[in-house]
């Protein structure tokens, strides 16, 4: 049985697999001077004081390929899904082929065992290889990345770590589900597909921010979370806008952010500007102060109390997150398991 179900499928097997160590390798011949010149980067530019521009150059440099690796990590497993799972049983079920099967003395529960395990263990340990040598391979751009980019965002953590494991093991088992539910191959591609991206949508917008208890704290004003910084010609009018970002917190996931005045009330929201009392005609804030530096505007609108208030999860939460969700999509997966071999004994003949 193990031989019939790795001939059915070592076509696709190997092809996936074939891509897969070809991107592996590439990424592990350029990973050691990636992460060198990282290195070599920020010993530079702590000792002249640079980092903040260090940080955007190198990051601008690979930001294309940074986008392009954690894409095709989040597509692995809506590929597995589709075109492993989705297809497995359901095309034996339109050409009859398993009837052949069981006639010949192989019982309906032996046959989806071996089909779910051997094929499900290919497609988790390709999809956990894949996260891994990713995750090694980019660090030195998660450390340099625009907040929008950090490493706890939705976008981003799903191409790290070991959650790529988690979510090839859902796709696969849940196209096979679905393609016993349905039937027909294309129809069950589609549904697969639309599922799979639903759960994928709801995990880090309405469950992943509840694992753990958000941190709440108020920061100073400066430059890492400060998105703009606008005098009004004419009236002198000063209005500061915040960004997601929170000092001391590189690559935290922040959820939201505000800006608030002395008294505590908020004044505006991420991505939203809002005048401050200070002076736009004279002053470190004004057009002729600017040769002081910004860092004297930010203590004069820190002094009048304004402040960041930022509800967010650290960066140390990482793998905490990481095993959380890959246990929640392995129980999603032994609920399908369990659900299709309900189906193989009750409603498939």
């Amino acid at each position: 049985m193990i031989w019939l179900t790795w001939r059915q499928f070592r076509g696709s097997a190997v092809l996936t697999a074939a891509l897969v160590a070809v991107c592996a390798t590439v990424l592990a011949m350029t990973g050691p001077g990636l992460a060198d010149r990282y290195a070599r980067g920020v010993a530079a530019c702590v000792a002249d004081g640079t980092c903040d521009r260090f940080f955007d150059r190198f990051f601008d440099e690979y930001q294309l390929l940074f986008v392009l690796v954690g894409f095709v990590l989040l597509a692995l497993p809506a590929f597995i899904g589709l075109f492993w799972g989705a297809p497995l049983i359901t095309r034996e079920l339109e050409a009859g082929t398993h009837l052949l099967v069981w006639n010949q003395g192989v019982s309906r529960v032996r046959w989806l065992a071996v089909k779910l395990g051997l094929i499900g263990l290919i497609a988790v340990a390709m999809a956990c290889v894949a996260g891994l040598v990713v995750t090694w391979w980019s660090r030195p751009l998660d450390g340099s990345a625009v907040p929008e980019l950090a490493q706890m965002t939705p976008v981003v953590f799903g191409a790290r770590g070991v959650v790529p494991m988690g979510y090839a093991a859902f796709a696969f088992v849940l196209g096979v589900t679905v393609g016993m539910l349905v039937r027909r191959t294309l129809p069950a591609m589609a549904l697969t597909l639309v599922v799979f991206v639903a759960v994928q949508v709801a995990m880090p917008t309405l469950v992943r921010p509840h694992f753990m208890a958000p941190v709440s704290a108020t920061h100073e004003l400066g430059r890492v979370n400060v998105g703009g910084l606008h005098v009004q010609q004419g009236g002198g009018e000063v209005r500061v806008a915040i960004q997601p970002a929170v000092p001391g917190e590189a690559g935290a996931w922040v959820l939201s952010t505000e800006l608030v005045d002395g008294s505590g009330k908020a004044v505006a929201g991420d991505g939203q500007d809002a005048p401050v009392a200070v002076s736009g005609t004279s002053g470190p804030c004004s057009p002729q102060g600017a040769g002081a530096g910004l860092d004297a505007c930010w203590a004069e609108i820190n002094a009048l109390g304004y402040r960041q208030r930022a509800l967010y999860h650290p960066i140390d939460r990482f793998w905490p997150f990481q095993w959380i969700e890959t246990g929640l999509y392995a129980g999603l997966t032994l609920g399908l398991t369990w659900l299709s071999f309900w189906l193989i004994r009750r409603r498939l003949s």
